[in-house]
């Protein structure tokens, strides 16, 4: 049986435009249906759900055995996309992932057998194991919903979008991910260890449903995913919110522990991601609180912190802080309005 096959639901197929309240409605299903298999992280499956309602992908980095994998399947049954998962090993060539060009001798023609990236939502399982060479192909399916193969370019389905799983890059046969290939995924987030309790509640539930797998109902379809990413697409961002994103990634720049800051993608991440989170939360206005919210994951490794700070606490998370810290908040009107919003 499969996910789409099992109990639960009838798919939620928003009205476009929808409202905020429908796409917070919509928000906290796929969040219930998740949270059934990935137990006491509803903060950061959320923000991984703003990644992917602001079109984006999400790279998923943290010790293994803290439910990254089982995340990123969830969301695939719980969107109702068409799930692929490719295993990233030392050996995984590009054409593995892409696709190749099979040559068919009965009809004297070569066919192209698309490869795992053809999906609605592709899981890039343990993407630091493999050599820069093949992680690189994954950069113009992300960054354009397309690959180039032998000359010929092949559009990837609509919506398209990439959860990738990392270890720690301290750990035995991990290769850091190249910068251009990181500055592409929209966020980067960490499950951590579950509190006691969390992990009383997961031991508990397993042994409730006496089987490993974890049923995961479809609550929507790739239309339904689409209509809620077009309307976030109408939440409004006041000015003064816009330049507080900008005047975050300029301060990431000129951070002392910082060798290269964040690029303008971070400015726009911050903005679609803070977007993307307030309709999470029913509004469809952005305020500075819901850029503080996204900041961490949205910034954090798309800094480069100075080589010889390597055996410091210095990281990209704790320079976000800082700037967090350093910043003025803009201090805005509770909705923008008609008229864009106004200062106080």
């Amino acid at each position: 049986m499969t996910q789409a096959d099992r109990p639960g639901p009838a798919p939620d197929r928003l009205s476009a435009p929808a409202a905020p309240e429908q796409v917070a409605a919509f928000a906290e299903r796929v969040l219930d249906e998740v949270g059934r298999a990935v137990v006491g992280k509803r903060e950061v499956l959320a923000l991984v759900l703003a990644g992917i309602l602001a079109k984006g992908h999400v790279l998923l980095e943290d010790f293994p055995g803290l439910g990254k994998t089982l995340a990123a399947r969830s969301f695939a049954g719980a969107l109702g996309l068409e799930f692929s998962r490719a295993q990233f090993t030392p050996d995984l060539l590009p054409a593995d992932l892409t696709g190749s060009y099979v040559y068919d001798q009965r009809r004297a023609e070569f066919d192209f057998r698309p490869g795992p990236v053809f999906a609605g939502l592709l899981l890039a399982d343990e993407i630091n194991r493999t050599p820069p060479k093949t992680q690189a192909a994954l950069l113009e399916a992300m960054q354009e919903g397309q690959v180039t193969v032998e000359g010929q370019t092949h559009p990837l389905p609509s919506p398209f979008h990439v959860l990738a799983t990392a270890n720690p890059v301290e750990y035995e046969g991990t290769y850091p991910l190249p910068e251009a290939q990181l500055d592409r995924f929209l966020l980067r987030v960490g499950f951590g260890y579950p509190t006691a309790r969390e992990e009383h509640d997961v031991l508990r539930r397993r042994l409730d449903r006496r089987r490993e797998e974890v049923d995961i109902a479809q609550v929507t379809d790739a239309a339904g995913l689409t209509a809620a990413q077009a309307a976030v697409e109408e939440v409004v961002v006041d000015e003064s919110v816009a330049r507080y994103c900008v005047d975050l990634v300029a301060a990431t720049r000129a951070h002392p522990d910082v060798l290269t800051g964040a690029s303008p993608r971070g400015s726009l991440g911050l903005v679609l991601t803070a977007r993307a989170w307030a309709a999470i939360r029913g509004r469809d206005f952005v305020v500075p609180e819901d850029v503080k919210v996204v900041a961490r994951a949205v910034l954090a490794h798309r800094i480069t912190i100075k080589p010889d700070l390597w055996m410091t606490q210095a990281s990209g998370t704790r320079v976000v802080d800082a700037v967090l810290s350093g910043v003025a908040t803009p201090r805005t009107l509770e909705s923008p309005g008609a008229g864009g919003g106004a200062q106080r």
